[in-house]
């Protein structure tokens, strides 16, 4: 079975802008390379802070819930499912699903 693209009414599919999302693809592959570094560190880092306090820190974790967010649409970018630049292009992406209220360690 072949699967048609579908391309808008209107925007014809052509090279130039194959090459251009392409380039994009390239940047954005390099992004998500820094991310996960960023992710490491974030998590390296919350461990010391949870080891020394015993508790972690609450706005370390909203922020790497909003990494975590990032990285999946950059994925999905990258993965032609969806069509929207991620950020810097547009906003930044807020959290898609909330942090567990507690963190337990069963």
């Amino acid at each position: 079975m072949e699967e048609k693209i579908e391309v808008i009414e209107g925007a014809e599919l052509t090279r130039k802008k194959i090459a251009f999302r392409l380039l994009y693809t390239f940047l954005f592959v390099i992004i998500l390379e820094i991310l996960k570094y960023i992710v490491q560190v974030i998590a390296l880092f919350q461990y010391v802070i949870l080891f020394i306090t015993k508790s972690y820190s609450p706005p370390l974790r909203n922020f790497s819930n909003k990494i975590c967010n990032y990285s999946y649409r950059v994925m999905r970018y990258v993965t032609l499912n969806e069509n929207a630049r991620p950020f810097p292009f547009a906003e930044f992406p807020m959290e898609a699903d909330p942090s567990e209220p507690e963190v337990r360690f069963d």
